[in-house]
């Protein structure tokens, strides 16, 4: 009973993971709320000639305007975008290079669909492939936080160059990818915990009712 329930919570440890990386990986400009690094500016003009916010997504970018408006750009992985201040003199460029790791979130997410999915079916080597590819997952997607690391880094960097810099966060889909790499290492760990427990029980065991080795020599 206890491997079996060892299995379960993996299978809901992973559908959870699962649900987040797609959104994720969707990103904007789908899903406007889930980017992965926001840039704010406060104290922004009430005009659409000024930007208040920018936001880095997977497959583009989105802009606001003083007034709130949005305007979403589907650039697809791999964009380049010129940074502004204020008076439009000092600029700071985020090339492409570092937009476009991105692009391992969807992969992350189907090795963790594969896992998912084995985890559910009732395959005779289901758990054991439900296993290695949760910890391909993990490795995957510890690649990816580390490459949305980077861009928030890297954004926050250029970002103080300019007089106005304004304020660099990590966003939704930042944490949603590192939520889901904790979730794919804990059923991970739960099904290799379970694994290991239902090899255990395979062994043959002596039972004190047989009376062991040194009954056979006992007299009747």
């Amino acid at each position: 009973m206890l491997p079996r329930s060892f299995y379960i919570a993996a299978i809901v440890l992973l559908f959870c993971a699962l649900v987040l990386s797609i959104l994720s990986s969707i990103s904007l400009p789908t899903f406007p709320a889930l980017d992965f690094v926001r840039i704010s500016y406060s104290n922004t003009p009430r005009s659409k000639d000024f930007l208040s916010q920018l936001r880095f997504g997977i497959w583009g970018l989105c802009e606001y305007d003083g007034t709130g408006k949005r305007s979403c750009q589907f650039t697809g992985h791999g964009y380049g975008i010129l940074l502004r201040d204020f008076n439009q003199e000092t600029t700071a460029f985020i090339g492409p290079s570092w937009t476009r790791g991105l692009a391992i979130h969807p992969v992350a997410t189907a090795v963790t669909g594969i896992a998912f999915g084995f985890a559910c079916s009732k395959h005779e080597h289901g758990p054991f492939i439900t296993a290695v590819s949760s910890a391909v997952a993990a490795f995957l997607m510890t690649l990816a936080f580390i490459v949305d690391i980077a861009l928030y880094a890297f954004v926050k960097e250029q970002l103080d160059k300019l007089p106005h810099p304004g304020t660099t966060t990590p966003s939704s889909a930042f944490w949603m990818t590192f939520v889901s790499l904790i979730l794919v290492i804990a059923a991970g760990g739960s099904v290799f915990y379970a694994r290991r427990k239902d090899v255990g029980s395979e062994y043959p065991t002596f039972s004190s009712g047989t009376g062991g080795f040194l009954s056979r020599f006992r007299k009747n």
